[in-house]
C-alpha cells in the first residue's frame, strides 16, 4: 500500500506534522503550486484544511475554484479529497467542488450524531462525539451524510467516478486510523 498526501495550504502548517505522524507521506501544496498548469503530483488523497475560504485566513479559494476541473478529474480517477470547514459566512464556498453544497458558518461544540455503518465515520474515532468542536453545517447538499450536529450534516460523503469527497466542519484533526486509511491505496493517482 501507497501512504501519500498533499495538504493544500499557503503556508506549511503543524497540520503536515500530523499527518506524517500517522505514517503518510505528506507533501505541502501553495495555492500557487495548485493554479499552476504544469504542476503535477501523484496522490492518494488531498486535504484542504478548515478556514480555506476565510481571505483572513487564506488566499487559497480563488485557486480552488481555477483549479476545479482538475479537482473534479483527480477525484473521477481514483483520488480521495478530504476537505473541512470553511470558516467565514460564505455559503457558496463549496462551489468548486463538483456536486452542490451550501454552508452555514456556526461556530461551536456539539453532540455529533454518527452513522457507525460508514467506514469515514472513524473520522472521530479520538474524540468523544457528545462535544465536538464544528465550525459550521450543510444545509444543502448532494452528498451521503454521515454525521449530524443538531439535525444539519457536518460531514458528507460524495463518490465521484473511482474516487470519492469528504467534506466536514469538524473543527478537530482527523482521527490516526482515519488518516491512514484514507491516504493509503494501492497506487497514486495524478493530479
Amino acid at each position: 500500500m501507497i501512504s501519500r498526501s498533499g495538504l493544500i495550504w499557503d503556508q506549511k502548517i503543524v497540520f503536515t506534522r500530523y499527518i506524517e505522524d500517522c505514517g503518510v507521506v505528506c507533501e505541502h501544496i501553495t495555492p500557487h503550486m495548485l493554479a499552476a498548469p504544469f504542476f503535477r503530483g501523484r496522490f492518494v488523497a488531498l486535504i484542504i484544511p478548515t478556514g480555506f475560504g476565510n481571505p483572513q485566513f487564506s488566499c487559497l479559494l480563488p485557486a480552488l475554484r481555477a483549479t476545479s476541473s482538475r479537482i473534479k478529474r483527480f477525484v473521477e480517477s481514483g483520488g480521495n479529497l478530504l476537505v473541512f470547514g470553511a470558516a467565514t459566512d460564505n455559503p457558496s464556498a463549496y462551489d468548486w467542488l463538483p456536486f452542490h453544497v451550501t454552508y452555514r458558518h456556526a461556530y461551536g461544540a456539539y453532540r455529533i450524531e454518527l452513522d457507525p455503518s460508514h467506514p469515514c465515520s472513524n473520522l472521530l474515532s479520538d474524540y468523544d462525539p457528545e462535544c465536538v468542536e464544528c465550525d459550521g453545517c450543510f444545509p444543502e447538499q448532494d452528498g451521503l451524510v454521515i454525521a449530524r450536529a443538531d439535525g444539519c450534516p457536518v460531514m458528507i460523503e460524495k463518490e465521484i467516478g473511482k474516487g470519492k469527497i469528504v467534506v466536514s466542519t469538524i473543527h478537530e484533526y482527523p482521527s490516526r486510523c482515519f488518516v491512514k486509511e484514507f491516504c493509503s491505496a494501492r497506487g497514486e493517482t495524478l493530479f
